[in-house]
């Protein structure tokens, strides 16, 4: 990931300032959340994932996005109760932000552009493509809870889709390799 990358203004949900340089030495699971969609679930398996660990050097970053079907429809505060009252959500949480359109955040506009593929895509994109929901062009986000991979060096090392989930064996082995190269 270029410099220009981890030098994004990045806006945490209590409106403090961060970046992905903040997190430097760390491996990151960015991941695009939401409260109010079948997948929320997720947020449990990634708390669990993070409190196992977080130790290792691994952080989970959320960022809600409303850009599917209105699934993040809450305000900082609202999404921050929810995440704390429903699944005690500990690792960092993200102001609300849009993840693909003419309106996409920086972060994300550069992390499509570095991953433009998902380990595990297909399925889900069927699904909702089944429903009449469509899914975007090429290295756009497919959904809520899709997960991005950083290593410690700040690279982007991998891209899984939204039904991946905390403990699908890929990405606990992308995980598990990004955090032993030290």
């Amino acid at each position: 990931m270029s410099d220009a990358i981890t030098a994004i203004p990045l806006t945490r949900n209590d409106g403090g300032a961060d970046t992905l340089a903040d997190h430097a030495g760390k491996v990151l699971l960015i991941v695009n959340v939401a409260s109010k969609c079948g997948l929320t679930p997720q947020y449990e398996g990634l708390e669990a994932l993070y409190r196992a660990k977080a130790a290792d050097g691994l952080e989970v970053l959320a960022f809600p996005a409303n850009n599917f079907n209105g699934q993040e429809p809450g305000s900082d505060e609202e999404i921050a109760s929810f995440c704390q009252t429903s699944f005690d959500v500990t690792f960092p949480l993200y102001s609300k932000i849009s993840v693909k359109g003419e309106d996409i955040h920086p972060l994300y506009a550069g992390l499509t552009a570095v991953k433009t593929e998902a380990v595990g895509d297909g399925p889900m994109r069927e699904r909702l493509n089944g429903y009449g929901i469509a899914t975007g062009g090429p290295g756009e986000v497919v959904w809520n809870f899709e997960k991005f991979l950083v290593g410690r060096d700040g690279q982007v090392i991998g891209r899984f889709a939204p039904d991946i989930d905390a403990a699908d064996p890929r990405l606990v082995g992308a995980i598990d390799k990004a955090l032993a190269a030290g």
